[in-house]
């Protein structure tokens, strides 16, 4: 039996479509707004958040790792398996369009961030500062993880657009917000756009 054809989201629909970005202290907060696909994205061996027991009915998907952007012994870096299930929890969007999206990491800064694009991005090829624009627009001081984006470029073929307009993103955050410097410092992170 072939396959039915189901049409793409629209990049004014995406750019549209209702975007919550936060961290684990903020889910209550967002328990009744009508979340309809939720990512969570946690720290390995960290217990499931509660506050998902008091949201509506919702398609979740949990994946677990860390949030660096190189390798350290005992910890879990994000991996290219990793971004390939938050490309296929994107690429689902086609078939049941989400009416509220919710991306959450620790604290909805870089691991989420980084989701949020790379499910945005997957549907958008070309209009990456867009994508960066709105995830700015939602969560101003994110700073996404660059090994994260670096990956789902590789994999979705961008050639660098999107570490191009990640680097913008982390150069605008940091104008805006530039105590978040000291916040990534405190964590070991650089800083520098694009790192």
């Amino acid at each position: 039996m072939p396959r039915r054809y189901i049409p793409p989201m629209s990049k004014n629909r995406l750019l549209n479509l209702p975007l919550t970005i936060c961290g684990v202290a903020e889910l209550d907060g967002h328990c009744g707004v009508g979340i309809s696909h939720a990512l969570s994205i946690l720290d390995p061996w960290t217990p499931d958040p509660d506050a998902f027991t008091r949201f509506g009915p919702h398609h979740r998907h949990v994946l677990r790792f860390h949030d660096h952007v190189d390798e350290r012994p005992g910890d879990d870096a994000p991996q290219q398996h990793h971004v390939e299930a938050i490309l296929g929890f994107g690429a689902d969007f086609a078939s049941a369009p989400p009416k509220h999206l919710l991306v959450h990491c620790w604290m909805g800064m870089s691991r989420s961030t980084a989701a949020a694009a790379i499910v945005l991005g997957q549907h958008m090829p070309g209009a990456e500062d867009a994508v960066f624009d709105r995830i700015f627009a939602v969560r101003p001081r994110s700073w996404p993880n660059v090994r994260m984006i670096a990956i789902a470029d590789k994999l979705l073929g961008r050639r660098g657009a999107m570490l191009s307009a990640l680097k913008d993103h982390h150069r605008r955050v940091l104008q805006h917000h530039p105590e978040i410097a000291q916040t990534l410092r405190g964590y070991g992170r650089s800083a520098r756009p694009g790192e």
